[in-house]
């Protein structure tokens, strides 16, 4: 792929780019409510007057219902999503979500079923969240399962809290207030120090091998303190590296007395070909917008279920689904549980989109979903290795990580080669993580993309690497395409405009 089929476009705002602000106009309304069929209470009865806006709702846009229509339409036109290509985060698993499974989540039994119904009347909800339960505990060879976390960090934060709670009972309140640290390998995910340090642990730091694996003599060093509750550890890690130490790492903490939390977020490597709790992990969570094809981030709510070991299962969240003979019913009677984490039984529609994409590959669809994941990956990290510096020998898994080394000696870096691959029709990878990487650029094309969009997605990168030599500077000032430049990211950071004002206003301000 060559710079030169690149078209530029101007970066000048047109009349279709203005703000829905900008387009308003006194006196247009997008609604007609109907006449009134009640007696009509007085304002001053219905809403205290302290409780009553005084700016007459100066402001907000006055639009017809097709000036609204129009203008969320086309802004959409100009957003990049996972319907148009290769969505290449590393450490985010952005693959495609069957449209199958949205289809089954709007089942009206599902859709329309009210949290609040009785047991009795909720009996199919209860089994497909019973059943649910009993897949992912298949999968990573854990007994326990919840389904109540409503995200990734939160299924997290959850799993850290059984670890302080197993330990309270275990060692008694006096004992267990001395073992009060986590430790983390340095190339974690930001969320499990947050974790950690909520749940009232403090945080101590693995470093990390020049091979990218936990450095198994400083994880002895920290465990013979004998204050370690446990260990906080991504598997494959977010280098795309499997722990291949697994088995002796979980050792190691066990026989400090300590537990093993596994962060899921990148299961995708893993499903149908390996399980946490075969390798000695206690507790893991999974990611169902990652792994299993639910909505993600913005597209959520989420769901980020709990999988825990036989001993830590009596203090998952209460309540939890349980098979009674023939029927499904709640159970409260759980008097060692961390109690609620999520209103209700959780995010219910995602668990229908999972357990639809768990059903339909089948076991041994999902292995091959994950082989899938790892040969793309692999795919691309041979196809890149000549024109970008790769700091790992070891085979990736799910994802691969790059950095602008070689680029750099011409004042081309990571930014810069993330800006330019809009201009080749790609969204950017993740940049700048793992911390411990400089420049790193970190590539996860999951198992949704096909061989020809890998060989477009890396003939892209190679072009970029050339430009970087070539002409470093149509890289550096990338992109060009897109309707506005290169931002200035540090002062829109410490400098944020929050809210619109009319023009003079804001001259005046």
């Amino acid at each position: 792929m060559s710079s030169t089929n690149i078209t530029k476009v101007t970066s000048h705002p047109s009349q279709n780019e203005q703000l829905i602000f900008e387009r308003s106009q006194h006196g247009r309304v997008g609604y007609k409510l109907p006449a009134l069929d009640v007696d009509e209470t007085p304002l001053d009865e219905l809403v205290p007057q302290e409780l009553r806006r005084d700016d007459d709702l100066e402001g907000v846009p006055e639009v017809s219902e097709v000036d609204v229509v129009r203008h969320f339409t086309r802004i959409s036109t100009w957003n990049y999503s996972i319907d148009l290509g290769l969505y290449p985060l590393g450490s985010c698993t952005m693959k495609y979500n069957s449209r199958l499974n949205e289809k089954v989540a709007r089942i009206g039994g599902y859709a329309n079923l009210h949290p609040l119904a009785s047991e009795e009347d909720s009996q199919g909800a209860l089994e497909l969240i019973y059943e649910l339960q009993e897949n992912l505990s298949e999968i990573t060879g854990l007994a326990g399962v919840s389904l109540q976390p409503a995200a990734g960090a939160h299924g997290e934060m959850t799993g850290v809290m059984l670890i302080r709670a197993f330990i309270d009972a275990r060692d008694g309140e006096g004992a267990s207030a001395k073992r009060r640290t986590m430790l983390i390998p340095d190339s974690a995910h930001g969320t499990n120090p947050a974790s950690a340090n909520l749940s009232g642990f403090t945080v101590r730091t693995i470093k990390s091998t020049a091979e990218g694996l936990t450095d198994l003599d400083h994880l002895r060093e920290l465990c013979a303190a004998g204050d370690v509750a446990g260990l906080m550890l991504t598997n494959p890690n977010t280098l795309g590296l499997f722990e291949k130490n697994i088995e002796e790492i979980c050792r190691i903490v066990h026989e400090a007395g300590g537990l093993v939390y596994m962060d899921g977020a990148n299961m995708n490597a893993l499903v149908g070909v390996a399980r946490p709790g075969d390798m000695g992990v206690d507790v893991i969570h999974l990611n169902l917008h990652k792994t299993f094809s639910t909505p993600h981030g913005g597209g959520g709510p989420g769901c980020g279920p709990c999988c825990c070991s036989k001993e830590l299962e009596p203090f998952l969240p209460t309540p939890r689904v349980v098979k009674d003979g023939e029927s499904f019913k709640l159970d409260f009677n759980r008097p060692q549980s961390i109690g609620r984490v999520k209103a209700f039984h959780g995010n219910f529609g995602m668990m229908v989109r999972a357990l639809a994409y768990i059903q339909t590959h089948g076991a041994e669809g999902l292995r091959e979903a994950t082989e899938a994941a790892v040969v793309n990956a692999r795919y691309i990290a041979h196809g890149l290795k000549e024109d970008y510096d790769k700091p790992f020998d070891a085979p990736p898994m799910h994802e691969v990580v790059f950095t602008d080394k070689r680029q750099s000696r011409k004042g081309v870096h990571t930014l810069d080669i993330a800006k330019r691959l809009i201009d080749y029709g790609f969204h950017p990878m993740t940049i700048y993580f793992p911390l411990i990487v400089q420049g790193a650029m970190l590539i996860e094309p999951t198992e949704s993309v096909g061989r020809q969009e890998l060989d477009q997605f890396i003939a892209a990168m190679r072009a970029i690497a050339h430009e970087a030599v070539e002409d470093p500077d149509t890289v550096i000032n990338a992109p060009h395409t897109t309707r506005i430049g290169r931002l200035d990211e540090a002062a829109a950071a410490r400098k944020p405009v929050l809210r619109w004002k009319p023009k003079e206003a804001a001259s005046a301000a």
